[in-house]
């Protein structure tokens, strides 16, 4: 075993580590009691039934990581990675067409082995908390429609990323970074409008009161608002949310049909004010822009060891390859991505709460939000104590409770 080796080996079982004692901790910090803030909200079956949901949820993925976990190694002291490659060269393709059927070969066995793990999520789990509603035929439709998008966008790009290191010497990884930003920034454009209606049905909000209400709140912002659409959460889950995506003129927000039927006007308005917030704030900005950041240096980084010979040694690869030493580049990377995933959800809270102030002072009705933050908590079943090192290493939102502290200190005009 040689230090590449090493490296990669000691990081799949520190993080593995590193994962179960913060399930752990979380766990241990359930608390018997209704939060003071949330009585009234949560009775005490409801709050009994967010706990088991917790738990059912820490234990099915401890069961996952520990698949996984030992499914990689033995995969590969048992040499799988050459195996599938000597595979892929008896076809006797160029090196691109062998990347793309290397790399397409292991993504999709590993989507196949674990998909019975969806399955059991999506219609054991979830359904048996109530949260499911997707039918087989969705299911099936959905994992269709996810293979088709991926030939048909992530085969062309996989292609050009290969290509440029095989044939475009140093400044290989300069042109790839440049592509799959051109790549990233199209998909944003055209996925409100051409992807995003593949899964959902998104349906203009109908007049009203609450049109109304949100259009008048986007006047006075200033925020340009004409796509607004209700989007049928309801077809695969009664799990509430909102969102905001695109740019542009293919900008929209996106309401699910569960929040609306679960809200008040008001509460919606808040929940939209704070989607409004990310937008006025540049939090949108500054996420693309540290991502295309992140990417540069990651394809510099991955033009140094897409080569190296003691990287593929480790994985007891008889031959190098571009592609093989993509795949290995992305197990040695992952104790930074571990570390910079840190630091993004340090950044992901910082701007939750800059939103949930701007909603507060915007529509001047804080109690709005915290009560729509409340009934949000309750229909998702959330974790209201997790233990502050889970939150730490897994949240990209503050726990509700201390977004709602947050929004009482707020002093609004």
């Amino acid at each position: 075993m040689n230090i590449y080796a090493g490296i990669i080996l000691v990081t799949l079982v520190v993080s593995f580590i590193i994962e179960i004692i913060t399930e752990i901790l979380n766990l241990k910090a359930l608390r018997n009691e209704v939060p003071e803030e949330f009585k009234g909200i949560y009775d005490e079956e409801a709050y009994k039934k967010s706990q088991e949901y917790t738990r059912v949820g820490t234990k099915f993925g401890f069961l996952t990581s520990v698949f996984g976990v030992l499914l990689t190694i033995t995969f590969w002291f048992m040499g799988g990675f050459n195996y599938v490659d000597g595979v892929v060269r008896a076809w006797e393709f160029n090196p691109i067409i062998n990347g793309v059927f290397y790399i397409g070969v292991l993504v999709f066995s590993k989507s196949i082995i674990s998909l019975p793990f969806s399955i059991y999520s999506t219609f054991v789990i979830e359904e048996r908390f109530g949260f499911n509603k997707t039918t087989p035929a969705t299911f099936v439709k959905d994992l269709l429609k996810g293979l088709l998008l991926s030939l048909l966008l992530g085969v062309p790009l996989l292609a050009g990323v290969l290509a440029f290191f095989q044939y475009s010497g140093e400044m290989a990884w300069l042109y790839c970074w440049l592509a799959t930003t051109i790549f990233s920034l199209f998909v944003q454009f055209i996925a409100p409008t051409w992807i995003m209606p593949l899964f959902n049905k998104f349906t203009p909000l109908e007049d009203g009161e609450l049109r109304t209400s949100i259009l008048d709140y986007a006047e006075s912002v200033k925020f340009s608002l004409q796509n607004l659409f209700v989007m049928d959460g309801s077809k695969r889950s009664s799990k509430s949310n909102a969102f905001f995506t695109g740019f542009g003129k293919n900008k929209r927000i996106a309401l699910f049909d569960t929040l609306i039927e679960k809200h008040t006007v008001s509460e919606l308005v808040a929940v939209l004010a704070h989607e409004i917030g990310h937008y006025k704030k540049k939090h949108i900005i500054q996420s693309m822009i540290i991502s295309i950041l992140h990417m540069g240096v990651m394809f510099f980084l991955l033009s140094i060891f897409i080569s190296n010979a003691g990287l593929s040694k480790a994985f007891y690869m008889e031959n190098i390859s571009i592609y093989a030493g993509l795949i290995f580049f992305g197990m040695l990377y992952s104790p930074i991505e571990l570390i910079l995933s840190i630091f993004m959800q340090i950044f992901s809270r910082k701007n939750e709460y800059e939103a949930d102030r701007y909603a507060a002072e915007t529509t001047k009705q804080p109690d709005a939000m915290i009560d729509a933050l409340k009934k949000l908590s309750l229909h998702n079943l959330s974790n209201l104590t997790p233990h502050p090192l889970y939150v730490f290493l897994n949240y990209s939102h503050p726990p509700v409770l201390q977004r709602i502290e947050a929004i009482r200190e707020i002093k609004v005009a």
